[in-house]
């Protein structure tokens, strides 16, 4: 299903900016950026029933990508000039192209109380790990066995549904889910009403 939130790529831009600060050289492997935008997105979803930059994920071999942030990320011709040329203020890849490094600092400004703090508990809880052993967390989540079958026959990749993103879990209490879930189709409902 379709989000109804429009991504935000000033916001997608900082909290690339804010992990890649946050790592090892102010340098971040991108497949590692890729899960830490996930989660912060996820946990965000769970807890205040929208997540931070609205990307659009899809589930892949490797775990969920968030398809905007990676075209602004690779400088991709998906991206747009203006979501690129704000990038490039905060963030360059590296010349071996796997690593991201900060050149700015970060535009808190850009987030809500609310996200910035699930920035930081992402990064306190998740930020020592390896891109590989993010990739084996994304895996265990509840929400990726939907898409394991889909991606072991072959399929390249499949959307993710936010609804599939607050699926009971031991992370976020139940009632939170619950209002998350309200909150989701509160905003598809309000997308639905002309003007």
């Amino acid at each position: 299903m379709k989000s109804p939130y429009s991504f935000d790529y000033r916001k997608a831009t900082q909290a690339v900016n804010f992990f890649a600060r946050n790592d090892a050289m102010r340098k971040i492997n991108k497949l590692k950026l890729m899960k830490l935008l996930f989660l912060a997105d996820r946990l965000h979803l769970r807890m205040y029933g929208r997540p931070i930059t609205n990307d659009t994920y899809w589930a892949m071999k490797h775990g969920p990508v968030p398809s905007s942030s990676k075209d602004i990320v690779d400088m991709s011709d998906f991206a747009e000039a203006l979501e690129k040329n704000y990038a490039s203020q905060f963030f360059l890849p590296e010349d071996d192209e796997h690593k991201i490094a900060s050149i700015a600092e970060t535009d808190e400004d850009v987030f809500s109380e609310s996200e910035l703090g699930v920035l930081h508990t992402v990064q306190e809880e998740f930020g020592a790990l390896n891109q590989f052993q993010l990739v084996d967390l994304c895996h265990s989540l509840p929400e990726w066995s939907i898409y394991r079958t889909l991606l072991e026959e072959g399929r390249s990749r499949a959307e993710m549904a936010f609804d599939d993103l607050l699926r009971p879990g031991s992370d976020v209490d139940s009632s939170h889910l619950e209002a998350s879930r309200e909150a989701l189709q509160y905003r598809r409902d309000l997308a639905r009403i002309p003007g």
